[in-house]
Parts: structure tokens; sequence; C-alpha cells
């Protein structure tokens, strides 16, 4: 009887070497912009208590109603896959004490997990880069946050359109509910139904709806940022001139309130079409009130999140994507005898800091396959002729590059044939003048 074939989860992905090193470019990419900005990496438990969201995000969010993967422990306690990174770096902040004076700059950058329907960019296991600032309250830091983020899409080679918008003081926003709910109320029949839900709860998610016709409704309703609070006013119009001066340009989105219950003030976003109906690359905002809401100070805060996933398929649509470095060196040993004596050269040549790949042992005409399989810059190859002091011939497989010479000046070789070795082999604590007396 056949055996099965395990498959994967739906909407869990493998990502194999010819596309991980996109992931990894984009990644040392960002790692290295952030570093510019002050930001330090935290790294976040993937399992938090499930009364951090539902606290956090909102227990009337699609999130925290439909898509978290949530689970009972041994010991009986609700744990959930993390859906979203903010919350749980405002909790870790606040569990070591690193909000006291402060005013910390983090970023993340790992997996988060929703059960919804995967589409193209949108996955059940997804990674984003979130950024998040501590212990800053003014439109200047916003602004900041912003720039951050518009540099993040051109690292990328991403192009995306702003979007701002403010929510206001909680106050405000009550008063606004009022007047909003005023307004949906006789309308409530020409909604879809999760909106008749919504409305009940958090009626500004009405206003983000992507159903047509509750578009149209949330395109003639009452505007939040004519109802503000003065303070909030104020930050807002500071917030737009700084954008004004870092030549940053935007649109205010009256519809943009964002998904997630903590946001106030200043919200943004960048969208394309590019992708089809998802079409926000990159989303944040400011949450002053998310850290006393957890059971600490009262702190303002401020960030973002991008989806990976959505920005690396953006980035092959718009600018192509970095390929498989092929290594330096193919390097295969003919006959048994000279496995142990190929293998030690490859080990000095890593030392240097140099990528080579071994074969065999195997006749001739198999390891030329493997050789040209490897994309290897250069293939040798060493048998017994060569240990008994015949000449080894390095040859460049996609061009007219040869030398020949002894095993042992095969770093001259190399060198001959335009190869640099690093001043500082990494990953090793030798380097090769060192190394090469032993070869």
């Amino acid at each position: 009887m056949a055996v099965k074939i395990p498959q994967g989860v739906r909407g869990m992905n493998d990502t194999f070497p010819e596309e991980s090193v996109a992931w990894q470019a984009l990644e040392g990419d960002l790692r290295a912009l952030l570093a510019l900005y002050g930001y330090g990496e935290v790294r976040l438990p993937l399992l938090e208590s499930t009364d951090l969201f539902a606290r956090a995000i909102g227990d009337v969010t699609d999130i925290v109603q439909k898509e978290m993967y949530t689970f009972v422990d041994r010991n009986g306690d609700s744990l959930t896959l993390r859906p979203e990174g903010t919350a749980g770096c405002a909790r870790a902040a606040i569990q070591a004490r690193r909000l006291r004076g402060q005013t910390p700059r983090f970023y993340y950058l790992g997996p988060m997990f929703r059960h919804e329907r995967p589409q193209k960019g949108r996955y059940r296991q997804f990674h984003q880069l979130g950024v998040e600032v501590f212990g800053l309250s003014a439109a200047s830091i916003d602004a900041e946050v912003i720039a951050l983020s518009a540099r993040v899409l051109r690292t990328a080679g991403v192009t995306a359109s702003l979007q701002i918008n403010s929510l206001g003081s909680p106050a405000a926003r009550l008063r606004y509910r009022a007047l909003l709910l005023d307004y949906l109320r006789p309308r409530r029949a020409e909604l879809c139904v999760d909106c008749r839900e919504r409305m009940e709860h958090n009626p500004l998610r009405v206003l983000d709806c992507k159903v047509a016709v509750c578009q149209d409704i949330a395109h003639a309703a009452p505007r939040l940022v004519d109802h503000l609070d003065e303070d909030s006013f104020l930050h807002f119009n500071s917030l737009q001139g700084l954008l004004t001066a870092l030549e940053i340009p935007y649109q205010i989105n009256h519809r943009l309130v964002r998904g997630l219950d903590y946001y106030n003030r200043t919200v943004f976003e960048w969208v394309t079409d590019a992708l089809g109906a998802q079409g926000t690359v990159l989303a944040g905002g400011r949450y002053d009130g998310l850290v006393a809401q957890l059971g600490g100070a009262d702190t303002p805060a401020m960030g973002f999140a991008v989806g990976l996933e959505r920005l690396l398929a953006l980035q092959r649509l718009q600018s192509g994507v970095a390929d498989v470095v092929p290594p330096l060196l193919f390097l295969g040993a003919l006959e048994d005898a000279a496995v142990a004596r190929t293998w030690q050269i490859a080990e000095r040549l890593r030392d240097a800091g140099l990528s080579v790949v071994t074969g065999g042992p195997t006749h001739f005409k198999q390891l030329m396959k493997q050789a040209e399989r490897s994309r290897a810059r250069f293939q040798g190859m060493v048998g017994g002729e060569q240990l008994a002091g015949a000449a080894l011939r390095l040859k460049e497989q996609a061009g007219n590059g040869q030398w020949q010479g002894s095993l042992n000046a095969i770093h001259e070789g190399l060198h001959s044939l335009g190869v640099d070795f690093p001043e500082r082999a990494p990953h090793t604590v030798r380097n090769f003048a060192t190394a090469r007396t032993s070869l």
C-alpha cells in the first residue's frame, strides 16, 4: 500500500534557498536601516496569553473573534499564537521595566499567525517587521516613524502611496461615535452582515469595510477629523507640516481607522493596487493608551508593521529580487583515497572566508555534472594523481580562466584567477595566512 505523503498546513509555506536569498537580502537591508534610526531588536515569544490580545486588540475585533489560533494547554491556560506584535512588545517592555524614564525604540522580525483565507501576499503564517517607539508624544516622532516607513519601502524597491488620518483622543472619539451611530442606524438594513454587528460594538469599523455598499455609506458619513479635540487637531496639523517639510507626499483618508482598538490620534497606511484587492502594504499609528491599559504607567507610543511576504511580492513585481549567490569553488574527489585531502583543502579555504562545495567520491563524468549543478564559479577535481604530486587544474565554469599547480598552492591559483581573500574571514578565528601552511 502506498504511503500517504504528508502535506503542509494550508496557508503556511515552505521557503527554499532560491527564495530565501531574497528574504535574507531584505532582512539584512532592513536591519541595517533600523540601526540608522537607533532601533534595537527585541525577540518576542510566539505564544502569549489569550487575554493579552483580547485586552489590547479588542475582544470584538475580527482578529480576536475569528482569526486567532488559540488553545488550552496542559495547565488549563488559554494561549494564542501571536496575531500581531505590538501587544507582545508592550507587554515585554512593561514586564522588564524598560519604560520607566526611558524612550526605547524596538523592532521585531518574525512569524505571526491568523486563520484567514490565504491569498496572494497574505497567509495564515506570515512574517512581519514591526517597529515600536515608547515615551514620546509629539507629532515629530509620528513624522519620524512615517519617514522610517517610507525608507523601508524604498529600501525594498517598493512604490506605494501614503494615506493618513487622525482618530483623536478617546473622549473625542466617543463623541464622534454617537454622531456616527445616529447616521448609521437609519441605514442599518443596507449594511453588510458584519457591519451590522460592528455597528453595535465598534461603529468606526464600518468606515473601514471593503464591501462596496458599506464604502458608499461610509463615504457620506460625518468626518472624524471635523470633530477632533483641540490637542489632536493641532497634533494632526503639525504632522502634516512635518511630512511636507520632509517631502513625503500624503493624502488624508477620512475612512482610515485601522482594525485594532488600541489606536488613537495618528493612523497611516501605505497602499497600492499592484497586488489586487489587498492594497495595504505597511500600516501603523499611535497607541498612547495601550501601556496603561495593560497595567503599566501612562506611556505614549507609536509604531508600524509591514508584512514581508507582501513586501517581497511587490519587490518581485516592481524591481526584481536577488538571485542565489553561487559558491566560489566546486572541489570534487575522484576516489575514496582523495576524500580526506579534498575535504581538508575545502575546510582551509572556508577558514579563509571562501565558499566551497564538495562532491564525490565518484567518477569524473558524474563529478562534472555535480559541478555544473552547483553553479560554482570554478571547479577542480582531486584524484590519486594530484595526491602523488600531479598538477591540480582549476577551471572557470562559465569562462576561460584556468590555472594549474600544486594542491598546496591552491590559494595562489585562486588569487591569480582574480579571487580576493577577505581580510577577516567570517565564521572562523583563523585566517588563510596561518592556515595555508597546513595545506
